[in-house]
């Protein structure tokens, strides 16, 4: 590759529009004062309210109290998502020199409590051309300059659009879209709620995903304006997050 794969995006009507204002939700947040001091609580409580989110948009019925205080602990899909958010930090570096390799990781712990065959963890879907499209994925991320709301949403749109780390696809996609957003710089303390931003425009989230596996340019665009979106909703709640934080 040659000329940047995902430059064209760009060019969809609103996408560009779309990776401004989440761009400026972030600037945003990342000016919030309680930030100073506080980063690391703020991050934590972003990480446990992305697992659950996570969780809830992948069908487990739990509360955030109850994932919060440990009632939710027999939820496999709580579980993997915990466990999921839990090595992002360490996965940064992977995800920049073999993003494979990052995934593999993360469906392994996304879907410990999920499959009863272990051999399946860590492997992407054996369906036809799954393989073949995490691997041009791959390539991908390695040749694009891409603004990061693009890049993690695409790399959001492949996985869930081809199921590629079953039964675990949502909490690996939601999973490696933290780590976008970390590895090219725009969240690289992993602030933003995105998976909150989601949760709260779930319909447009089914419907976009929908329009994205369709493949026209039209379903793209849906799909890239909604990432957009939900990164400026995941941002709002990292703010409220800030707020709560400064008032204890």
């Amino acid at each position: 590759m040659t000329a940047d794969p995902l430059a064209p995006l760009l060019e969809l009507p609103g996408v560009a529009d779309g990776v401004a204002e989440a761009r400026g939700a972030v600037d945003a947040l990342l000016g919030n004062r309680t930030l100073r001091r506080r980063s690391a609580d703020v991050s934590a409580e972003s990480s446990l309210r992305g697992a659950w989110a996570s969780a809830w948009l992948s069908g487990a019925e739990v509360s955030l109290d109850d994932v919060r205080s440990g009632a939710a602990a027999s939820d496999p899909l709580v579980q993997g998502a915990l466990r999921a958010q839990s090595a992002l930090g360490g996965l940064a570096d992977t995800w920049t020199r073999a993003p494979r390799q990052a995934l593999a990781r993360l469906h392994a712990l996304a879907a410990a409590d999920l499959v009863t065959d272990t051999e399946l963890l860590g492997r992407p879907s054996p369906a036809v051309g799954v393989a073949a499209r995490m691997g041009t994925l791959a390539a991908v991320l390695a040749a694009t300059s891409a603004p990061a709301v693009v890049v993690a949403g695409i790399v959001h749109g492949e996985i869930l659009a081809l199921d590629a780390f079953a039964p675990a696809s949502g909490l690996v996609a939601r999973a490696a879209v933290r780590l976008t957003l970390i590895e090219r710089g725009l969240d690289p303390k992993s602030l933003v709620v995105v998976e909150a931003g989601h949760r709260e425009l779930r319909a447009d989230y089914d419907a976009a995903l929908a329009s994205y596996r369709d493949g026209t340019p039209e379903g793209v665009t849906a799909w890239l304006r909604h990432c957009a979106d939900a990164i400026v909703a995941g941002a709002r709640e990292a703010t409220a997050v800030c707020e709560a934080i400064a008032r204890s």
